[in-house]
């Protein structure tokens, strides 16, 4: 009562009518916290209008990040918030013609567009471009060809080849691969996962050896205390039909409160967007609450509030330096880290031997012992 009557709260003015106490509350104007969909719709528009111009290539891939990833989780928007892209998808055909070697971001951003509720069927007609100028077969990458494959897969032309899928695979089922820090590798094999699963909307049962390779993936993450990456690691668990570690997704959780969102002026700006996007998008598919904040009008610029480093980088330097004497048996290795690595480094540590039921296997694999 005290806090009301010093005017940190709404004033409350009481009387007694037929012996009842009445009250009228009177609110001091606190601005209400937008909801899910009004915060997601407000962040297109700066995507959209604010952070960059539309001919710039990195518009492209922010945008496209954005509307996959709402798309994916299955975004409710606001009614109009969709508008911002109007004039952005009727001149998307030619915009096809004039810069076919970004056909995968237009294709990507025209689907997610018409899916998240744009009207229109111009993505059927961009998935008959690319397949009469055969642009799937100008990639050079398999993991390209994949992704244009799964898209065109999205309005019913094609399916990924057997021998695509064969040879993605075989890359992902090679644990050894991922159990060494090489982010490349980690975020390629996500990737492997989303167009193998179609970003979780195909019953897809995957070798044990690929949901191993994100395991080990993870507890690398982890070790590094990189949110981005460990966030798509456990979206592409939960793709695969798998329940990540709880003390990976706990600390996404507690990281998710780690983010500020400030005003900014018009233009580009060098931010904690991805990690934003992609911690949010693992929130919903989680079944939580992304997108956390208040986002203002107008551009937008997000900053993260870190932590320390992670121990990846120490343990990495301890086992290098202890040459032939490095032991790839971890109960051993336990105490020696225990005692050169600072404290909470080495929190960090045991916290990822207790994550996985894989952790000895593991460091038997990442101590390069023999």
């Amino acid at each position: 009562m005290a806090c009301w009557l010093s005017g940190c709260g709404p004033s409350v003015h009481s009387h007694i009518k037929n012996g009842c106490i009445m009250s009228n509350v009177i609110s001091l104007g606190v601005p209400k916290r937008p909801n899910l969909a009004q915060r997601q719709s407000t962040l297109l528009s700066s995507f959209a209008q604010h952070r960059r111009s539309a001919e710039d290539v990195f518009w492209l891939k922010e945008n496209a990040e954005i509307l996959n990833i709402l798309t994916s989780s299955g975004a409710q928007l606001t009614p109009h918030a969709l508008d911002v892209y109007a004039a952005f998808y009727d001149g998307l055909e030619e915009r096809m013609r004039f810069f076919p070697q970004y056909y995968r971001f237009l294709l990507s951003m025209c689907l997610d567009l018409e899916d998240l509720g744009l009207d229109g069927d111009t993505g059927r007609r961009l998935c008959e471009t690319v397949h009469a100028a055969d642009l799937v077969a100008c990639e050079l990458s398999d993991l390209q060809r994949a992704e244009a494959q799964y898209l065109m897969a999205r309005r019913g032309m094609g399916e990924m080849t057997p021998t695509l899928r064969a040879r993605l695979l075989d890359f992902a089922s090679e644990p050894r691969t991922f159990s060494v820090p090489n982010k490349k590798a980690a975020y390629e094999l996500t990737h492997i996962v989303f167009y193998l699963t179609s970003y979780g909307a195909a019953q897809t049962e995957l070798p044990e050896a690929t949901v191993t390779s994100l395991e080990y993936a993870g507890l690398l993450a982890f070790l590094d205390q990189d949110v981005d990456l460990l966030a798509e690691i456990c979206v592409a668990l939960r793709f695969a039909g798998q329940s990540p570690s709880e003390i990976w997704e706990d600390w996404l959780a507690h990281e998710m409160g780690s983010f500020t969102l400030v005003p900014a002026p018009e233009g580009s700006v060098n931010d904690a967007y991805h990690e934003y996007l992609v911690t949010s998008w693992w929130a919903g598919i989680a079944g939580m609450t992304g997108f956390s904040g208040r986002p203002p009008q107008g551009n937008v610029e997000i900053f993260r509030h870190r932590a320390g480093p992670g121990p990846l980088r120490a343990i990495s330097s301890l086992l290098y330096q202890l040459g032939p004497a490095r032991s790839g048996d971890w109960g051993h290795m336990r105490s020696i880290f225990a005692r050169s690595l600072a404290h909470d480094q080495n929190a960090i540590l045991e916290g990822a031997a207790q994550s996985s039921a894989h952790f000895d296997r593991f460091f038997e694999r990442f101590s390069r012992s023999n």
